[in-house]
């Protein structure tokens, strides 16, 4: 187990993220949680404002298949593998890497780049419906901190039961309250906000042994609107 930055090289948001009380309000995260339309490519205060492929995962694809050495027949799996862009850069660099996306979201799946459509399933994050030790490598960003915290632990320990090699996590943390309401006001799906020695002591209890990095008020550059 490893804190390991993988994002590290992913483009950076051009300007800060304001959060506020009068942004992302309980409104807005009822909308959010039921990850359509409106949550991918409506207004920005209910999720993205618009989700489309740039290119700007081909430096992760570059970095995940360097990093964990996944190679012909590999298996990759990406847990919230949304319209499937990450997916599609990895077929991209090598198409003999054995993909599979899996989504709660059924307008994701509908939008998913057609390349990797049949790649992705619509499926339950805490019940994997695959075989022990079946993937070498597996990603889960945003995922396991959107659950409480009992649901939490069960998605790590779900990671960990089909992983027979590497595993990546990204888990929302804060080291003081001003970080904690920067990040609580800007989330709209974000449940379980630990500090990173809580985390640790989490990932110890379900003997995980990926790498995890702490998403933060820091990391998503975020700023309180004057």
């Amino acid at each position: 187990m490893r804190e390991y930055n993988l994002l590290e090289g992913y483009p950076p948001p051009k300007f800060p993220r304001y959060v506020s009380n009068d942004l992302r309000k309980i409104s807005n995260r009822i909308i959010a949680i039921n990850r359509d339309k409106e949550f991918f490519d409506g207004n920005r205060n209910n999720g993205y404002g618009g989700f489309s492929y740039d290119g700007r995962w081909k430096n992760l694809a570059l970095k995940i298949i360097d990093e964990y050495n996944l190679n012909n027949g590999s298996n990759f799996l990406h847990i919230n593998s949304e319209k499937g862009f990450l997916l599609y850069d990895m077929h991209s660099l090598n198409s003999r890497i054995n993909l599979f996306g899996l989504e709660s979201s059924a307008y994701a799946k509908e939008n998913t780049l057609k390349e990797v459509y049949n790649n992705i399933k619509i499926g339950d994050y805490l019940n994997l419906d695959y075989p022990d030790n079946h993937f070498d490598f597996v990603l889960a960003i945003g995922v396991v901190y959107s659950f409480n915290l009992k649901d939490a632990i069960k998605s790590i320990l779900e990671i960990q039961r089909v992983t027979k090699k590497n595993s990546f996590l990204t888990l929302a943390s804060y080291e003081n309250e001003k970080d904690y309401f920067l990040f609580k006001k800007w989330t709209l799906l974000g449940n379980t906000i630990l500090k990173k020695k809580e985390w640790r002591e989490v990932l110890d209890y379900c003997n995980f042994t990926g790498d995890y990095f702490f998403t933060n008020a820091s990391s998503l550059h975020l700023k309180e609107k004057n």
